[in-house]
């Protein structure tokens, strides 16, 4: 019940679509995108400050 299978995928994109329009979709995976890309580069700081805390422990 839990997983979505093509179909189901389809169906969402199309209402997606229909929702806001072809135009305004590149814009929202770009922004998706970004704020990926911010969530990966802060995960990275995040432990690379865990490093460092470790490292000084020893």
């Amino acid at each position: 019940m839990g997983r979505l299978g093509v179909t189901e995928i389809l169906v969402i994109l199309a209402i997606v679509l229909l929702l806001f329009g072809g135009k305004k979709i590149p814009e929202l995976m770009k922004g998706l995108g970004n704020g990926i890309k911010e969530f990966k580069n802060a995960s990275k700081e995040d432990q690379a400050v865990v490093k460092k805390e470790e490292e000084t422990k020893e």
